[in-house]
């Protein structure tokens, strides 16, 4: 599944800058206060664009800053979550951390399953992102009001 894999190239820009509005509602993201734009992160795509995944690294931390996989349960999501572990060692990171919302029951499952750990909540940060980017829904998935921003980590040898 790797040899699906490869790297954004800076040709990829307006492609990622479209996917993002689509699946994200902006071309940028509000994530623990901070506004990161699709031409400031690097990433991976899968196939076709089946699968993204942007992250940036900074100093001994890699922040995974978007994960999506269009096709659920074929491991597009774990064959991309691999290949950011590899890139982050690369770096030299000894941490890979990304954040998430209350409401994502399908996105901390497969988080904590991978091997990720809780390490900070943000209540009520989703409010203070709704003044940045208002078409943040009050309800989220599940039918779970939107409310707070989870932080989840993983230590790396």
């Amino acid at each position: 599944m790797q040899a699906d894999i490869r790297l954004l190239t800076p040709e990829d820009l307006s492609l990622l800058r479209e996917f993002w509005i689509q699946h994200w509602g902006a071309d940028f993201m509000i994530v623990h206060g901070d506004t990161i734009r699709y031409d400031e992160v690097e990433g991976f795509v899968f196939g076709e664009w089946k699968g993204l995944l942007t992250f940036q690294v900074r100093g001994e931390g890699c922040e995974v800053t978007s994960l999506d996989s269009l096709e659920e349960g074929k491991g597009i999501g774990t064959a991309l979550m691999n290949e950011v572990i590899r890139e982050a060692k690369k770096h030299g990171c000894r941490r890979l951390f990304l954040s998430t919302t209350n409401d994502n029951l399908n996105a901390l499952r497969f988080y904590q399953k991978f091997g990720f750990e809780l390490c900070a909540l943000r209540r009520g940060a989703i409010a203070e992102t709704r003044k940045l980017k208002p078409s943040i829904p009050l309800i989220g998935m599940n039918g779970i009001p939107l409310r707070d921003e989870l932080e989840l980590e993983m230590n790396l040898p």
